[in-house]
């Protein structure tokens, strides 16, 4: 039997306009919105919404982009849709929580707020920085960082796309290195810190204190975490590996691979941008990518699903 995963993207994903047609038309979505408005204190719609200079902000960004995807996601089990296992890349790996039945909606909101405070603030601004190495294998990516100083793989995204981290001097000068082993373009990322670094680790200490009280539940559904790119099975374990995932690589690809391995072959991606897309068909062919970022995405995948004898509820 096909069997059907969630997909949440992580930080960078965001923009303006995200998920309004889902509030204004979707009971099920306008409540996440106003609910998270309430919780966290802020106008969700308006940061959501509107063009402004905040949604970019790592204090900002994730509740938004949090809410938004859950939104889109909650809204598609109303119409029946019903997930296997589910994953989420980073910040994603929270709303992936909350599909499995891990944490409630508004612990997972409250917790990504925090953290991406916490995030935003453990390296002053300038200081760290991200790139994209594009055309090296993860081998030949890590062989060439092992040999620089303040530079660290963050994230395996797909074959031929690794991402680093680190100081941001060093990050600037590994563009030489790097071309020099192989890579085709080193292309430097616009974020406000060296994230999945050893410099987060005092974030991931301080994160593991905001979790500490949060009531976690044992997976109703299967979800692969991004630290070890496995399931999670003991639930002792998750708080450790959400504090850990601050400061170390985000294994994507690994965790992917750990998925269609268990027969997993149809994806949908909830959120802006189809990033997560984009690396599906570097790993793999042989699958079904959906992405979902409008009602008449969720629409047409649901139609398609359909006419694939996809399994879904009754509704």
């Amino acid at each position: 039997m096909s069997k059907l995963a969630f997909l949440f993207p992580g930080q960078g994903a965001q923009k303006a306009g995200m998920g309004k047609d889902f509030y204004e038309r979707e009971k099920t979505a306008a409540a996440v919105y106003d609910q998270a408005s309430e919780w966290l204190g802020m106008d969700m719609r308006g940061l959501c919404f509107e063009e402004n200079d905040r949604l970019d902000r790592t204090e900002y960004t994730q509740a938004a982009l949090a809410a938004t995807c859950l939104a889109m996601a909650l809204t598609a089990r109303e119409y029946g849709l019903k997930p296997d296992v589910t994953a989420g890349l980073s910040l994603g790996e929270y709303c992936a929580l909350h599909t499995a039945g891990v944490m409630d909606l508004k612990d997972v909101l409250l917790t990504v707020r925090r953290r991406g405070i916490l995030m935003e603030q453990a390296v002053p601004a300038g200081q760290g920085g991200m790139a994209a190495v594009l055309g090296l294998s993860a081998a030949q990516a890590e062989a060439a960082a092992d040999k620089l100083e303040d530079v660290w793989i963050a994230n395996y995204n797909c074959p031929g796309q690794i991402v680093i981290t680190g100081k941001a001097e060093a990050v600037r000068a590994a563009a030489e290195p790097f071309s020099l082993a192989g890579a085709r373009r080193v292309v430097p990322l616009n974020v406000s810190g060296p994230f999945h670094s050893p410099m987060l680790r005092e974030a991931g200490r301080k994160l593991a204190d905001v979790l500490e009280p949060v009531e976690l539940k044992a997976p109703k559904i299967p979800y692969v975490t991004n630290v070890t790119a496995d399931y999670v099975k003991n639930t002792e374990e998750i708080k450790p590996l959400l504090a850990e995932q601050i400061s170390s690589p985000v294994r994507w690809q690994q965790s992917m691979e750990r998925l269609l391995a268990d027969g997993v072959d149809t994806f949908v991606e909830f959120g802006p941008g189809r990033t997560l897309g984009g690396f599906m068909k570097k790993i793999s062919k042989d699958l079904k990518m959906y992405s979902v970022q409008t009602l008449e995405d969720l629409e047409r995948t649901l139609q398609e699903l359909n006419r694939s004898g996809q399994r879904r509820e009754t509704v």
